[in-house]
């Protein structure tokens, strides 16, 4: 497999796997608890790295995801204290982690590949470095399959826990009224989502991640009226978007990241546009006189 391939595969993939539980973080309107938990995981993945010394360690992509598993429940336990409110937790907590992981890269892990400009926007070419060869063939990107087992993993959850997921999503007091442990069913797809953010962390970094995660799946919202469409729409969005940001950052010569950002925001603004001048159209002609002929 060429390295052209293989990246682009990579692109693919670990957009999809971001976007598919970005529907639901959307629709429970945590959109920025998904920056709060991309910034909370790098004291995670340094302290893992502390004790594994292997940045592909699957033991610290574990550890990074429950410290920013620590942001959500952390963030709830101040909500519920009732002394603060609105996203004043969340704007407590992820920034004073995510400085102390800065500061732990800075002194401890010079020597180690895990500077501050990777940490902030990620970088896909190198997450793609490293190839897995078998048989003196390469298979691609050895990170690739990693970001496969997290695309597996998040649709089987996906899956199994659909119909809980929705009525949570929709209706968290008839939920409990039906005997489903929001709090359980909460605090595992928040799980899922921060380790997907932490497998994310070497292509998309702490700020791309928010995109690759948001915008398909808040631009499906506005083109659906049902959650099936909306899932399907987000997956269609992530693959074109990956696709199309990633050959116009090759043919720039652009980071592969950012290009994928940008294209993402370029058609949720279009599909945003077109959304309001079909809204306007809609009240202009309920609007308009209705001529009834006389009988």
């Amino acid at each position: 497999m060429s390295f052209v391939v293989g990246t682009t595969l990579l692109a693919v993939v670990t957009a999809l796997a971001c976007a598919l539980p970005g529907t639901f973080v959307v629709l429970r309107k945590n959109s920025m608890l998904v920056d709060a938990i991309s910034h909370a995981v790098l004291p995670g993945i340094v302290v893992g790295y502390f004790f594994t010394h292997n940045l592909d360690s699957p033991l610290l992509i574990i550890g990074a995801a429950l410290a920013g598993l620590i942001v959500m429940l952390g963030s709830e336990w101040l909500t519920r204290t009732g002394l603060l409110t609105g996203d004043a937790p969340q704007g407590l907590i992820f920034p004073a982690l995510f400085s102390a992981g800065v500061i732990l890269v800075s002194l401890n892990f010079a020597n180690v590949h895990l500077d501050t400009h990777a940490v902030l926007v990620g970088d896909l070419n190198l997450a793609a470095w490293e190839q897995l060869i078998i048989g003196g063939t390469s298979w691609g990107p050895s990170y690739l399959y990693v970001m496969l087992g997290v695309l597996a993993l998040n649709i089987v959850f996906l899956g199994a826990f659909y119909s809980k997921l929705k009525v949570t999503t929709f209706d968290a007091q008839f939920a409990t009224s039906l005997g489903i442990r929001t709090g359980l069913v909460n605090t595992a797809f928040m799980f899922l989502v921060s380790l997907t953010v932490t497998a994310a962390f070497n292509a998309a970094g702490a700020i791309l991640v928010i995109a690759l995660m948001i915008v398909p799946p808040a631009t499906a919202y506005l083109l659906s009226r049902s959650l099936p469409v909306m899932i399907a729409l987000t997956a269609v969005i992530a693959v074109a978007g990956a696709l199309a940001g990633f050959w116009i950052a090759y043919v720039f010569n652009a980071a592969t990241s950012a290009g994928m950002a940008v294209f993402y925001g370029l058609v949720f603004v279009i599909v945003l546009a077109a959304t309001r001048l079909a809204q306007r159209a809609r009240q202009r002609e309920r609007r308009r006189p209705r001529v009834v002929a006389p009988a």
